[in-house]
């Protein structure tokens, strides 16, 4: 346990996972803050197309911002293994690593609530200045809850204070305020997003904790959940009477359940990255390169093949070319397959591994797609499930060549920054950035200068780098939000 220890304390981070997350948090305030209503629908959810945005359960389809939320959980997923196996390293029981898990699942729900409460257009329709001025408050407060610094101990004790005062302005704060439908503070009135990301936080940690010595009892679990989703839909049958009762539908439901089809399959690539720091450290960085094998070109041609697979599925499906989709990401595979064939060091492995499994949650997904009639984000399908984590792993495996392959930390570190501290990208646009142009003005002249769907476009993206810049700047200076 000891030697464990030391390993798990002294290997590097997995730089190319905090890209895939900052990529995806960045990308979900890009589809956020992108001109509503003009631009074409590949640029919006598949179910909510342009111009009314009106929402049709019964459209197939998946674009780029349907694959956002997936990718996150994902990373969710991944990161799983790395920060439990820590715990378990340094000697904490089973029973203090569970305490861990449902803490952090308490605070994320809380996260979830107070946010929702702060949120200018949940206060106000149509916000005042009193309006914005509440959201301003309410991330300074969210700041004082959930941040963490890395200090001395004795200051520690101060901000452990900082903090509880916080949550108590936090109260005191929703206990005054009266919403739209003239009711104040209600549970129910909650982020669904972080409402989900707790959820597969508890029961993806349980699931890893419970199997982290059985790779096939997690795989088996799949199974059962494909049953308790199918059964689910059968009217009346006792599988659905459960699935719709919940003793706390305020914070749990049964149907968030089916997003562990994500989360699990993340798991399992958290173990490979957790094998690969424990055996890849700075101490033989230097002798892994030695023995690379693969040249340059070659990992080019994977990072080619790698995006226009992700590419081809997202205009296929989209498009609804199902089968012609299904053969183009055959011959792409099959291509691909030839390029990992002999690693010979701990990384290419890495990347063949991520590649296996990727292909196979992509074969799945395809011949899913048809099920369900096509793949759907709402109501998700279980194409939507496997072919987004596809997608995701060849992401990772792009991220990961760039990274740990061509070392260019640099040009990526905008991604890394976010992806360390994606709980204030999340937050910062509607309680931080936008209460701020609301209240100097500037927002009304811009949107009257972006009216097009290319300056509308340009407009989400300037967004989206000036939400990437803060958030790095607080990375830098060690300010992370953690529940």
């Amino acid at each position: 346990m000891q030697e464990q220890t030391v390993t798990i304390a002294n290997m590097k981070r997995a730089y190319a996972l905090d890209a895939l997350r900052g990529f995806a948090i960045l990308a979900m305030v890009l589809s956020g803050t992108i001109r509503y209503k003009i631009l074409p629908a590949w640029m919006y959810h598949a179910q909510e197309p342009p111009p009314t945005h009106t929402f049709n359960p019964n459209l197939p389809g998946l674009t780029w911002v349907d694959t956002v939320f997936p990718i996150f959980l994902f990373c969710m997923g991944a990161a799983i293994p790395l920060a439990l196996s820590s715990r378990l390293a340094k000697g904490f029981t089973t029973k203090q690593v569970i305490v861990y898990i449902l803490k952090r699942g308490f605070l994320l729900g809380i996260f979830a609530i107070f946010l929702q409460h702060m949120r200018p257009y949940t206060i106000n329709p149509n916000p005042t200045e009193k309006t914005w001025w509440i959201a301003l408050l309410g991330f300074l407060i969210l700041f004082l809850m959930f941040v963490q610094l890395s200090v001395n101990l004795n200051f520690r004790q101060y901000i452990k204070w900082i903090s509880i005062g916080a949550f108590i302005a936090a109260i005191i704060l929703i206990s005054f305020l009266q919403y739209p439908d003239g009711r104040g503070f209600l549970l129910s009135r909650s982020d669904i997003i972080l409402v989900v990301l707790m959820n597969m936080a508890v029961f993806g940690s349980l699931a890893w904790l419970i199997t982290r010595n059985n790779f096939f009892l997690r795989l088996g679990l799949l199974g059962f959940l494909i049953a308790l989703h199918f059964s689910a839909t059968v009217k009346e049958s006792w599988i659905a009477i459960l699935w719709r009762a919940s003793p706390i539908p305020w914070i749990f439901q049964f149907d968030y359940l089916k997003y562990l089809f994500i989360v699990i399959p993340g798991t399992i690539a958290g173990d490979f990255i957790l094998n690969w720091l424990q055996t890849t450290s700075a101490t033989n960085a230097e002798n892994e390169d030695m023995k690379q094998s693969w040249k340059k070109p070659r990992f080019y041609t994977i990072i080619l093949l790698m995006l226009m697979t992700c590419l081809g599925l997202l205009i296929g499906l989209q498009a609804r070319w199902v089968w012609q989709t299904t053969l183009l990401s055959l011959v792409l595979c099959s291509i691909s397959w030839f390029l990992f064939v002999n690693p010979s060091n701990d990384t290419e492995r890495l990347l063949k591994l991520f590649y296996q499994w990727g292909f196979y949650w992509l074969a799945l997904g395809l011949l899913f797609e048809p099920f369900q009639n096509g793949i759907k984000k709402d109501p998700s399908t279980l194409s939507y499930y496997f072919i987004t984590t596809a997608i995701a792993l060849f992401l990772l495996i792009t991220f990961t060549i760039l990274l740990d392959i061509f070392k260019q930390q640099k040009f990526l570190h905008l991604l890394i920054d976010n992806g360390q501290n994606p709980m204030i990208a999340y937050v910062a646009f509607a309680n931080f950035v936008l209460p701020i142009f609301r209240l100097t003005q500037i927002e009304p002249l811009i949107l009257k200068f972006t009216e097009t769907p290319l300056t509308g476009f340009l407009k989400g993206i300037i967004y989206t780098l000036m939400i990437a810049c803060l958030v790095s700047l607080f990375t830098k200076l060690k300010l992370f939000w953690r529940a």
